[in-house]
């Protein structure tokens, strides 16, 4: 396959560049990234903005924007070849629960919908992770389980994995997001005039009655992989109730 490898940590991330060599075994790897770290950058796109890309060595190529702005550069305009799948990661740090919503990781794997086939992004629990090798090498296994999926425009696969040895996973579970509570409160770092300085902590506590979670499988010693449905329809089984809540035909 020809893949676009991306992520939000930036194009010197050991993650992604772990697994530029694992994918890069088996399939031709095109990795164009961030200059900079673009964490919880979800989506976003520079719109209106000069970008800047930088072909640094043959098929690796930096971008001055978001993690969404090199997918979409490296589809339409900077790889000449046609890309067939989207990879994003491995990214440093875990992608679970609601957190996906903010994740720049997902975010630039959303732009490989309309591929031929479903995009995966990839993640680990842990910053400074000591199992990066064989969690590169089980990305590559995983992307390749993904490329058998039937090919949907709507789906993408978000994997997780503990940062631990290969004696110490327990095996894969399918798992659904798991639910969180209310964000900690964000921190206050310091205060200059009139102005106050903060910063964001961890995401809320994994709430109670939930089973198969992407959240507990990881506390658990197993890999997650979760399917996301990313179909934006409306739901037709309420239509008639939509159309009686606004008062329209």
């Amino acid at each position: 396959m020809n893949i676009l490898l991306t992520n939000d940590d930036g194009y010197k991330a050991s993650g992604i560049n772990e697994l530029f060599q694992a994918l890069s075994t088996e399939h031709k790897v095109f990795l164009i990234a961030p200059r900079d770290n673009c964490s919880g950058m979800s989506a976003a796109i520079s719109l209106r903005k000069e970008i800047e890309v930088e072909e640094v060595s043959e098929n690796i190529f930096s971008v001055s924007g978001t993690p969404a702005d090199c997918s979409y550069l490296g589809l339409l305009s900077v790889i000449q070849d046609p890309i067939e799948m989207i990879v994003s990661g491995i990214n440093l740090g875990a992608n679970l629960g609601e957190d996906i919503f903010y994740s720049g990781t997902v975010g630039a794997a959303i732009a490989g919908r309309r591929l031929d086939y479903v995009p995966v992004a990839f993640s680990v629990a842990a910053y400074n992770p000591k199992n990066l090798k064989f969690i590169a090498e089980q990305s590559l296994l995983i992307t390749n389980q993904v490329s058998k999926l039937p090919s949907d425009q709507n789906l993408l696969v978000n994997v997780n994995f503990p940062d631990l040895p290969p004696s110490k996973i327990l095996g894969v579970k399918i798992t659904s997001l798991g639910k969180r509570g209310a964000p900690d409160k964000p921190d206050l770092i310091r205060s200059k005039n009139s102005s106050k300085f903060y910063s964001f902590g961890p995401s809320g506590s994994l709430l109670p009655n939930q089973f198969e979670t992407d959240i507990q499988a990881i506390e658990q010693n197993y890999i997650s992989i979760s399917i996301l449905d990313y179909n934006l329809s409306t739901d037709l089984v309420s239509w008639d109730l939509y159309k009686e809540v606004f008062n329209c035909e």
